[in-house]
């Protein structure tokens, strides 16, 4: 529970116009790093196993991808880069979020019996492998955001490199 919501925190805390930089990768990767370490262990995989933990990794992904394409990005009068969340990007964020948060209290409460049921009737060995596919939704919601965050971060910078490039060039040419 504790590091979904402190990734939702992370979220919120973007809301607000902040620089984008590769420093902004350190908290959203520390707190996977913390999460793996907690909560990914050795699993035998059968069954269905590796198409549930795709299937949840490829969704997290998905929603993280759509979270860092929802975000605003500009530059300041400084001409620094800057990003904001917006909407669908928090909504994103919050749905696989909450997702993982509200499958874990469901299963750990009254939903044990339902989970079991439909892990043996699909093939899905275990308690560990959903620990492992929920978890590495996270992983894949978190990667893909900051990955698409950091190709838009590159492309703008590139894309500033470009056009200060034919500012300079631009009256040199004139003059000859």
């Amino acid at each position: 529970y504790i590091i979904d919501i402190l990734l939702v925190v992370v979220i919120f805390r973007q809301v607000r116009p902040h620089r984008l930089t590769t420093r902004a990768l350190l908290l959203p990767l520390a707190l996977l790093a913390a999460a793996g370490a907690l909560y990914l262990r050795p699993v035998t995989l059968g069954g269905n196993d590796l198409a549930l933990i795709g299937i949840l990794a490829a969704a997290g992904a998905g929603l993280g991808a759509l979270s860092g394409l929802a975000d605003r990005i500009w530059r300041d009068r400084q001409q620094r880069l800057m990003a904001r969340a917006g909407a669908v990007s928090v909504i994103a964020w919050v749905a696989g979020m909450g997702f993982r948060f509200w499958f874990a209290f469901y299963a750990y409460h009254s939903g044990g019996p339902a989970v079991a049921s439909f892990s043996a009737a699909h093939g899905i060995t275990g308690a560990g492998i959903w620990t492992t596919a929920l978890v590495l939704m996270a992983f894949g919601q978190v990667l893909a955001r900051l990955a698409v965050l950091q190709v838009r971060r590159a492309r703008a910078a590139r894309q500033q490199v470009t056009r200060s490039h034919r500012i300079a060039v631009t009256p040199a040419r004139a003059a000859s």
